[in-house]
């Protein structure tokens, strides 16, 4: 236990965290119950968190198996993914079944170097000017500062930016299997010391957003960071009619002017439907920095009809994920890595790859659910818990069975249906698969 108790403890144990959560309950009046219900070792959670007082449980689904032929994944993989979005897994399955049916994604990575870039004071063009020829000539020792700190990293190159007094230097690593970020900090700044000694420039800071980390850049987008990732799928027309509901020429509009046109009107960087969904589902779910989410939301979607055959590809600049260090030493994301085999050494382009297939197929299933006007639907069906409306003051718990409930509208075989119903839980026999959905949502 630590010395000091309450709110000023800073231990690590499970002791430390039990007295900071009862100091947190005091001072909020909330009830944290719920959130001091955890398996994990707090210990072993020292590295991620500061202050712990428990945990925060987030549902965590499959979707697939799909099938994956890559330069690193290979075979057939259930995908963990971890949400609080309701209808997310079951799109993603259902595109993943669909590229089942076609044969499987196809996938590739291009790059591979996690970047970080300082910024240095210099006198001017001239000053800045000799600092980049001392970079250049000067290969060695930089490469003898980045070892100084890393044995597992690599720098593969500098390149500078030029701005008045200020110099930005974008260094380029290799970071094996780490998503890196620590490793490429430590490193850049090992050798803006080095140039602050032979140079005279000044660091200002170890991050001057050229980078870009954790933000939007069109720097990123163009060039990389991280994986650079790029998934394909070819959909024959009878399974894009037949399972999909729609054809290839409709998709392809529906893709062209919305994720193309749209996209370009607001300004956005990248083009596509909801990639966020996916990357956040699978770094939340594998222990990734769900903040690298930003980078993953600059995929471009492109779709092709090929002779009524459907060809969708993904291209992700920036999937910024590791398979050792970081969230990946928690036991839960162990345990969920290792469900697409995608735990320790040799295996984070392995992951990449998984994780623009994802993409993939989360794009296809809403594509197409949008070009055939089911989107709504299937989120009203899936996405949505309607909380019943009860007249009188009942206990919620048991007002199932004795008062008249309002649901959303299904028909028959319990799809949505064209006309709004109210309907009592005793005809169970025609809403006899959400029976146990009313239920739920009452208590």
């Amino acid at each position: 236990m630590a010395e000091k108790a309450g709110l000023k403890n800073r231990g690590y144990s499970r002791e430390d965290v039990e007295d900071r959560r009862e100091a947190a309950e005091k001072f909020t009046g909330a009830s944290l119950d719920m959130v001091s219900r955890y398996a994990i070792d707090p210990e072993g959670a020292s590295k991620n968190i500061e202050n712990m007082i428990g945990t925060v449980q987030i549902p965590l689904g499959y979707a697939g198996p799909v099938k994956i032929k890559g330069s690193y994944a290979d075979g057939e993989y259930l995908v963990p993914l971890a949400t609080t979005e309701g209808a997310l897994v079951a799109s993603i399955s259902r595109g993943m079944s669909v590229i089942n049916a076609g044969g499987g994604a196809r996938t590739a990575v291009y790059a591979d170097y996690m970047t970080r870039a300082p910024v240095l004071r210099v006198e001017g063009i001239e000053h800045s000017e000799k600092v980049c020829q001392w970079i250049d000539s000067h290969p060695d020792e930089i490469q003898a500062a980045v070892a100084s700190t890393t044995s597992h990293g690599r720098l593969h190159r500098i390149d500078k930016y030029p701005n008045g007094r200020n110099l930005h230097l974008r260094f380029l690593f290799e970071t094996g299997d780490a998503m890196g970020m620590n490793m490429a900090t430590i490193a850049s700044e090992a050798v803006c010391r080095l140039l602050e000694k032979e140079t005279g420039a000044v660091m200002v800071s170890v991050s001057g957003n050229m980078c870009s980390d954790k933000k939007p850049a069109a720097m990123n987008m163009i060039n990389g960071r991280g994986k650079t990732a790029v998934a394909e799928a070819r959909i024959p027309k009878e399974i894009v009619e037949g399972k999909l509901h729609a054809t290839a020429a409709a998709i392809v509009e529906t893709n062209y002017r919305k994720n193309l046109v749209g996209s370009s009107m607001a300004g956005t960087l990248g083009a596509n439907a909801h990639a966020a969904n996916m990357v956040a589902a699978v770094y939340i779910a594998t222990g990734q920095d769900p903040a690298q989410v930003v980078g993953g939301s600059m995929a471009i979607t492109t779709c092709e009809d090929l002779d009524g055959d459907l060809y969708i590809c993904v291209r992700m600049p920036t999937v910024e994920v590791g398979t050792v260090g970081g969230g990946t030493r928690l036991p839960c994301q162990r345990e969920a890595l290792s469900m697409i085999d995608c735990l320790g050494e040799g295996k984070a382009r392995k992951l990449a790859e998984i994780v623009c297939t994802t993409v993939l197929a989360g794009e296809l299933s809403t594509l197409a659910a949008q070009a055939a006007g089911q989107l709504g639907s299937a989120h009203a069906a899936l996405g949505r818990r309607y909380y019943p409306y009860i007249r009188g003051r009942e206990s919620p718990r048991h007002a199932c069975h004795q008062l008249q409930v309002q649901r959303p509208p299904h028909d028959a075989r319990g799809r949505p249906a064209g006309d709004a119903c109210r309907a009592h839980p005793d005809d169970r026999r025609r809403h006899g698969r959400h029976r146990g959905r009313h239920r739920r949502d009452v208590r």
